[in-house]
């Protein structure tokens, strides 16, 4: 018997996330990879070369832990324009490897065993791990097809005295659906006598097709007990760069960087000198974000109208939910790898992100950050369903 057959993992219901399953299979039969939320197209080429040039003119070395100061101010100055905001560069703004790693912090500074935590199914699989890992519990409200709205009176029946965090996720992977000025008043209204923080995951907060953002930057009482977390690789097509940040009031900030300094200490600096500078030359990118996928959005959309599908609602992110109840009986699983087999086409299937998922829900995800040919052709390959 070997040393490791001895181990006791951690996490031990954690394996291959689907993401990795879908793209791979997606590879392995060249099918078209709707799956995995990545563009398929160049970021702005201004950005690599002031990318290329910061790594040419020694911006090589560590910066400081919080965030270069650069890119601390011109974040500050994004929310301001954005949400009227004012929050301190210097204390309530912490530059992190990717948002994962932001919210991964967020809830390793607070979380203690014992400590409950709100979820809102379905979920990002990034989050049970990390709550668990802190020693906490996961606790779930479950969002229902079509609209996948909150249900309040289920959430407010989880509150106990040791209920923690709420982790809220606007808008919503993998959904698409975007909370309103009346579910954070709402859920202002449950915790506001409690000793419960909020973790508000936004990194797709300026990919929404709705009149204005709704954003716990905007609702002062919350965000007062928050952490907001936020990605330049959303919001610039940079996924691989994995440069995110978060903003907390400065005590909350506190203790995320205690655990920020021995997780990462800082971010690449070189592409957050990249990102400052072309955040300060062209402050507009982030406002043009929300009409450049909404025209994707519609391709995708339209291409799919005469098709056997049913389009749910899309009001954010870069993602598609498709019922398919009239074409199968297979669960959602099944469905994906079916259609990576017999139709070309990878999707996610939506039961991996609830912990108990709502029963004969047939409803896939697509990702539509993608080329308008690569949308086009996908979509008549599932039109011919």
């Amino acid at each position: 018997m070997t040393i490791a057959s001895h181990v006791v993992s951690k996490l031990p219901s954690v394996g291959t996330t689907i993401f990795t399953r879908m793209s791979a299979l997606a590879a392995e039969k060249g099918a078209i990879n709707l799956s995995q939320g990545f563009p398929d197209f160049p970021p702005d080429a201004r950005l690599l070369a002031r990318a290329s040039q910061a790594l040419l003119t020694g911006n090589n070395q560590y910066s400081p832990m919080t965030g270069l100061p650069l890119l601390r101010d011109t974040v500050a100055g994004l929310i301001e324009r954005h949400y009227d905001r004012k929050v301190s560069a210097l204390d309530e703004i912490t530059i992190t490897s990717g948002a994962s790693e932001a919210i991964f912090d967020a809830i390793a500074a607070i979380i203690h065993q014992g400590d409950e935590v709100i979820l809102f199914d379905p979920a990002y699989d990034l989050y049970e791990p990390a709550v668990t890992l802190a020693g906490g519990i996961c606790k779930r409200v479950t969002l229902v097809a079509p609209d996948f709205r909150p249900d309040w009176h289920a959430f407010e029946k989880l509150l106990t005295d040791q209920t923690r965090l709420v982790l809220i996720n606007t808008p919503h992977n993998p959904t698409g659906s975007c909370w309103t000025q009346q579910d954070l008043d709402r859920l202002w209204q449950a915790i506001e006598s409690r000793d419960i923080y909020v973790l508000s995951d936004e990194v797709y907060e300026f990919i929404h097709f709705g009149k204005s953002i709704v954003s716990v930057h905007k609702h002062a009482e919350l965000a007062a007990r928050s952490f907001v977390v936020s990605s330049f690789g959303k919001s610039f097509h940079l996924t691989g760069w994995k440069v995110g940040y978060v903003v907390a009031p400065l005590a909350l900030t506190a203790e995320l960087r205690k655990v920020h300094q021995f997780v990462t200490f800082c971010t690449a600096t070189p592409l957050q000198q990249a990102l400052a500078e072309h955040l300060r030359e062209l402050p507009e990118e982030s406002t043009a974000l929300a009409a450049f996928y909404q025209r994707k959005r519609d391709v995708l959309r339209n291409a799919l109208d005469d098709s056997r599908f049913t389009l749910l609602p899309c009001e954010g992110t870069y993602f598609q939910l498709l019922d398919y109840s009239d074409i199968s009986d297979l669960d959602d699983v099944a469905f994906c790898e079916w259609l990576i087999d017999e139709v070309g086409v990878a999707a996610i299937p939506i039961s991996v992100f609830y912990q108990q998922p709502p029963k004969n829900q047939r409803v896939i995800r697509l990702c539509f950050a993608k080329e308008e040919s690569t949308l086009l052709d996908a979509a008549q390959r599932l039109s011919q369903l």
